[in-house]
């Protein structure tokens, strides 16, 4: 059996997804990772602003919303890029192939080299 939060998972299923565990196991740290970067964000944005209480003189309160606000941000940024990278491991591992993230070309339009008609038929120069 194979733990995914607090669910079990049955072995038939584990056995037809055999990179299930490593999946998890992705996810867990993932989430983990955005957690703490989330934690030590609010932590470390409120220590600079401590120490720059002279040039930026706000309450506490907005000293704490600042904090949490950015950190926040950045640490939905952190999980979202290792959730990414969780999820191209669950491709690899079920496919044999990593996607291509790349974004598409964009086919280049080919102009008309003689002389352009309008939609009526008339001939422009």
């Amino acid at each position: 059996m194979v733990n995914l939060g607090l669910t079990k998972v049955d072995d038939a299923l584990v056995a037809k997804h055999p990179g299930l565990e490593r999946y998890a196991a992705c996810q867990s740290h993932a989430f983990m990772k955005g957690t703490g970067s989330f934690i030590f964000g609010t932590a470390g944005l409120f220590v600079i602003q401590k120490a720059l209480q002279k040039r930026l003189p706000y309450t506490l309160q907005w000293n704490l919303l600042i904090s949490i606000v950015a950190a926040s941000v950045g640490s939905y940024a952190v999980t979202r890029w290792e959730t990414q990278k969780c999820t191209d491991l669950w491709l690899l591992l079920e496919t044999g192939r990593v996607p291509d993230r790349s974004p598409p070309e964009v086919p280049k339009l080919e102009e008309p080299t003689g002389p352009k008609k309008t939609v009526y038929g008339d001939v422009m120069e």
